[in-house]
């Protein structure tokens, strides 16, 4: 294992990261803290108890896992798109990395700004009431778990798009509305029954599922069935793209 590669890749875009930290950081928190505001304290108010929490408290499981999906994608495909949009993806190439270690330092980098995320966005969740965390353990997990998922997606679209408005063609038209269709604002017993068996298809489901039930200790979800979806996305996601890099897809001519 190359660790002093790993470590320069790992550092560089921490170091990408801080510089942008409006970006990078504060916004998401800006945006998760009018998400508790208005679906929390305003409407949250008019809405009795739900699973034994406040209703802020149900939801803020769903709207931190949005902002770690936010920003695990947008980590991931930003630093490659402009490593080939500069061509410094060619250092890398040349350097002696494997495929894997490759994935581990995008990867790496993209869960530790969605760590970053999710301990700001905690931080502003407890300043609302909103903090519930059974499960530590549990809840690092599942944020890790879920960041490598859109990580790796993320590495996949900046492959596959050859102009900067591609990078959030698939954010924009797949990862937002099913997530919003995963059950981050509302119980699926809310649902009608064919809407709830269509709810239970969607990953997302289990993703929101599983930060809620390490949070609040309620789940709505098949733990296990849950469990086998994340780290099943998780191994076929880094496969897929450890093969990408091996045969050289978009990245060499």
């Amino acid at each position: 294992m190359n660790w002093i590669g790993l470590y320069t890749m790992f550092r560089r875009e921490v170091e990408r990261t801080m510089r942008v930290v409006i970006q990078t950081l504060v916004a998401p928190v800006v945006s998760a803290a009018l998400y508790l505001f208005i679906f929390g304290t305003v409407i949250g108010a008019k809405i009795d108890d739900f699973a034994g929490v406040p209703y802020i408290t149900f939801v803020f499981p769903g709207v931190l896992m949005l902002s770690i999906i936010n920003a695990s994608f947008a980590s991931a495909s930003s630093a490659l798109y402009f490593m080939r949009f500069t061509r410094g993806l060619e250092e890398i190439l040349i350097a002696p990395f494997s495929y894997f270690e490759m994935l581990l330092g995008f990867v790496g980098s993209a869960v530790t700004r969605a760590l970053m995320v999710a301990f700001l966005i905690l931080a502003v969740g407890m300043v609302f009431g909103a903090v519930s965390l059974v499960n530590p353990l549990g809840f690092v997990f599942y944020v890790a778990a879920i960041a490598s998922i859109f990580a790796m997606l993320g590495i996949i679209v900046a492959l596959w798009a050859e102009g900067f408005e591609q990078l959030q063609a698939l954010n924009t038209f797949v990862i937002t509305p099913l997530t919003y269709l995963g059950g981050i604002f509302y119980s699926i017993t809310m649902l009608p029954p064919l809407a709830a068996q269509i709810t239970v298809l969607n990953p997302f489901f289990y993703f929101a599922d599983g930060i809620r039930s390490s949070m609040i200790g309620y789940s709505e979800a098949n733990t296990m069935i849950g469990l086998v979806v994340i780290v099943g996305l998780v191994l076929v996601l880094a496969l897929t793209v450890t093969h990408l890099f091996k045969i050289g897809w978009k990245i060499r001519s």
